[in-house]
């Protein structure tokens, strides 16, 4: 298929059509789409009190194609009792993600026996009481419990609270398959691990580097900010080993200059190799240092470790940063001096920074750039992760980790009346290390894609399929209720976000809170998260100890909770009364006092790793498509990148010719850990030479387990493979 000169524009608004009237037809839609719920995909905030399609600086109208596509998965028909009859679980793993997502929403219990063929529907008491039984049979430390970001504070919440008077750390969150690096990179700076700045503080800026991201296709509202920075006479410097359609220009569909004319979205776009990323952020802090347009006050008044970094600039030749970031010295000399001569500065990156091994170090050596020239610590500028799932940030806030902060734990104790555990608990792969070792018998996911987010899929599945229970609590089917099936499964059907019958809160990515009003269930079946949740743990831990569980299943009783426990959510307590939406303390800095032991920032110094891959080797990048969030596949084809199926690596011509390869040739693709047979090659001069694309997560089967140290995120970028034609 042909790919596009511009990002969003009429196609856009064509399949925004197409969307309504599987949705029932526009006003329909539009019904859906402006009640007063959060939005659904990334976490960029719309929808809540100002209801849907409105920002959280009031603009309207705010609509992408990802909440559409979410809003239109979840007004699917019911999947019919008949289905589990005919779809065996070898005809289910034979579905592609797109095929199980568009199978319907689920709406009746089901559970998976090993040694039978295929799930049975059973009942929501069946299914509790087996639950019930299994936790009740095994040690707090056998299980673990896993949660996405699509659920709600108070959910997530309420199960983290359960788990450990349980008696088990064992709590972690898909953050740590994404943005983890981030959290700890900048809790390591500034002493908080999130975005330091407010939306309009991106709205104000003059330059935005925007670095390791697509957000044309990953988080579309973003563009129209960006239109409007270049609008102004600001710029857009994007730094990406590919060229991505709608970074290079984008129509605003809700922009009528735009939409007709298009914008122009970068203003100069550098292509580093995969993994030249921390290299290529030094050479750009080395030449700001020899241009001397270092803060030198900013620096000695409000950092600690400014000495240290000008003394490590200054040991690195150019000829290392040349060599290991893939990036000529004339670019990187561009790039500094677009970013001395701006006044306001804001720094974005996504996951092609934080999915490295060496992904903190990254995070760290952006905030130290930022430093440098002061851009942190005041308005108009900052640090800004854009994260993916519109409430994964706040999942975090409200507990969900192995180890909580220190003021929530001692908090929650004192609030209840309870004694936690005190153990370190599991991260997220730590937890499949241990279900692989048969260390850890009973899973526990709220949402989410755990088989599908996973590194080395072989090892995924082996590891699932060692565990006595899983239990998936979902809205549609994905490939994780296919693949890596335990003993025995269990999928319970929940509400979406805009079904749940009492009001939930969300967090963007901005430490905004927002509140979800609910509304009509489209389905008799499913049932509330958190009412499942209280059930359950009323029946292990029963309701006559220190937390009255069944009364917890009211979410004003959760929020009440939260205000006291979290620092920062004072206001989550009446926001239902008040519906007063509000900006979390502690996390925005317009001053430059930080959140750090002693209020300064910290500066941190790396060493640069080398690029791996050899001559026959190739550096391989896993993404999204432009009709894809997260796992879930909305459509099989690409539009931005001109590909209309998802077997397929792309490669550089310069690659293909080198290779000996044709376009359409079937290959095997290996790595250290796997390899997938049968894969289309598709020239694409878009990637910078030497390295390839292929989508995720079909192509999990290749990346290794290998994690960030310090966060323990997967590298799902930089992983070695070679090409072996058939």
């Amino acid at each position: 298929m042909k790919k596009p000169k511009s990002g969003g524009g009429w196609p856009a608004i064509a399949y925004a059509l197409s969307k309504s009237r599987e949705m029932g037809g526009l006003w329909r839609t539009w019904k859906a789409m402006r009640s007063k719920n959060a939005c659904k995909t990334c976490a960029l905030g719309m929808g809540g009190q100002r209801g849907g399609m409105v920002n959280e600086s009031g603009h309207f109208p705010e609509v992408c194609k990802k909440s559409l596509q979410a809003m239109a998965a979840d007004m699917q028909a019911g999947i019919p009792t008949e289905f589990w009859q005919i779809n065996t679980i070898a005809r289910l793993r034979a579905l592609s993600p797109r095929q199980l997502e568009h199978s319907g929403r689920l709406v009746e219990p089901v559970l998976y026996e090993r040694g039978e063929e295929r799930y049975r529907p059973i009942s929501w008491d069946e299914a509790i009481g087996r639950i019930v039984d299994r936790l009740k049979q095994h040690a707090p430390d056998e299980t673990f419990w896993y949660f996405s970001g699509r659920s709600s504070n108070e959910a997530g919440f309420l199960l983290q609270m359960f788990a450990r008077l349980y008696g088990t750390n064992n709590v972690n969150n898909c953050s740590y398959y994404c943005h983890q690096a981030s959290g700890v990179g900048l809790s390591s700076v500034t002493g908080s691990g999130t975005a330091t700045i407010e939306l309009d503080d991106l709205e104000q800026a003059d330059l935005v580097f925007l670095i390791g991201g697509n957000p044309s296709s990953n988080h579309p509202r973003l563009m129209r900010t960006l239109m409007q920075v270049r609008r102004r006479g600001g710029e857009v410097i994007v730094i990406n080993p590919v060229i991505e359609t709608g970074l290079v220009r984008f129509r605003v569909p809700s922009d009528v200059r735009s939409l007709l004319f298009g914008s122009r979205i970068a203003s100069l776009y550098v292509q580093p190799h995969i993994g030249g990323d921390l290299a290529l952020l030094y050479g750009i802090a080395k030449r700001i240092d020899e241009m001397g347009a270092i803060e030198q006050a900013f620096l000695s008044d409000h950092c600690d470790g400014g000495e240290e970094l000008m003394r490590r600039l200054g040991e690195l030749s150019w000829d290392e940063i040349i060599t290991k970031s893939g990036v000529k010295k004339s670019e990187i000399d561009s790039i500094a001096e677009r970013y001395a001569a701006a006044k306001n500065v804001v720094f974005s990156w996504t996951m092609g920074i934080t999915h490295h091994a060496h992904g903190v170090q990254s995070v760290q050596a952006i905030a130290n750039l930022a430093l440098m020239r002061g851009m942190v610590g005041r308005p108009h500028a900052g640090l800004m992760p854009i994260r993916g799932h519109s409430n994964v940030q706040g999942i975090g806030s409200v507990g969900v980790a192995p180890k909580l902060k220190q003021a929530i734990f001692e908090r929650l104790e004192n609030h209840f009346g309870v004694e936690l555990p005190t153990t370190s608990g599991l991260d997220t792969m730590a937890c499949m290390e241990a279900a692989a070792a048969g260390q850890v018998k009973f899973g526990f996911c709220l949402g989410g894609n755990l088989f599908g987010s996973n590194p080395d899929s072989v090892y995924a599945a082996k590891a699932l399929g060692n565990l006595e229970t899983l239990v998936q609590m979902s809205t549609t089917l994905n490939t994780g209720h296919a693949h890596g099936l335990a003993r025995e499964t269990i999928i319970l059907p929940v509400l979406a976000r805009d079904e749940e019958p009492q009001p939930t809160t969300q967090e963007s990515m901005f430490n905004y809170v927002r509140l979800s009003d609910g509304g009509p269930r489209r389905h008799a079946g499913p049932r509330s998260e958190v009412e499942v949740i209280a059930e359950i743990a009323a029946r292990v831990l029963g309701s006559s100890g220190p937390v009255d569980w069944r009364a917890m299943r009211d979410t004003g009783r959760i929020r009440e909770a939260i205000a006291a426990i979290v620092p920062g959510f004072e206001k989550i307590g009446q926001i239902d009364r008040t519906k007063e939406e509000f900006q979390i303390a502690g996390r925005t800095f317009h001053q430059p006092t930080f959140g750090t032991d002693n209020g300064r920032a910290k500066i941190h110094t790396h060493d640069l790793p080398s690029l791996a891959g050899s001559e026959n080797e190739l550096r391989l990048m896993t993404v999204r498509s432009e009709g894809q969030f997260n796992t879930v596949v909305y459509e099989e084809h690409d539009l931005y990148r001109g590909q209309d199926r998802r077997d397929v690596i792309l490669i550089h011509p310069d690659d293909v010719a080198r290779l000996g390869l044709q376009e359409d040739q079937r290959v095997t693709v290996r790595s250290t850990t796997g390899e997938m047979v049968g894969v289309l090659v598709r020239p694409f001069a878009d990637i910078r030479p030497g390295n390839v694309m292929m989508y995720f997560p079909e192509a999990n089967v290749l990346v290794p387990r290998t994690v960030d140290p310090k966060s323990r995120t997967p590298a799902f970028n930089g992983a070695v493979v070679t090409i072996v034609a058939w």
